[in-house]
C-alpha cells in the first residue's frame, strides 16, 4: 500500500464512486479501480460492494478509511 493508492482509496470513499473520484483526482476511472482492485488484493478483502453506479464502503472500507484520514492529517501536520 502506498499514499497515491490509499489517496484514491479516500477520494473513492468520500465521493461513494470511482466515477467521481476520478474526476477529482484527474485520473480515469479505469485507473480508480485498478488502484482499488490493487488494494483490495493486497488486503485481502473488499473495501467497497458495488451498488449500481455507487461504492459503498464495506466494514473493511470504513476501518481503513478511519485510517486513511489519520495518515493524511499526520502528513499535513508533518508538513
Amino acid at each position: 500500500m502506498d499514499l497515491h493508492q490509499l489517496q484514491v482509496f479516500r477520494s473513492a470513499a468520500l465521493n461513494n464512486s470511482f466515477t467521481k473520484a476520478s474526476a477529482d483526482l484527474h485520473i480515469s476511472q479505469s485507473t480508480v479501480s485498478l488502484h482499488i482492485k490493487h488494494l483490495e488484493g493486497e488486503l485481502g478483502c473488499p473495501l467497497f460492494i458495488r451498488v449500481g453506479r455507487r461504492a459503498v464502503l464495506s466494514p473493511a472500507g470504513e476501518l481503513l478509511v478511519v485510517h486513511a484520514e489519520k495518515i493524511f492529517r499526520d502528513v499535513k501536520n508533518a508538513e
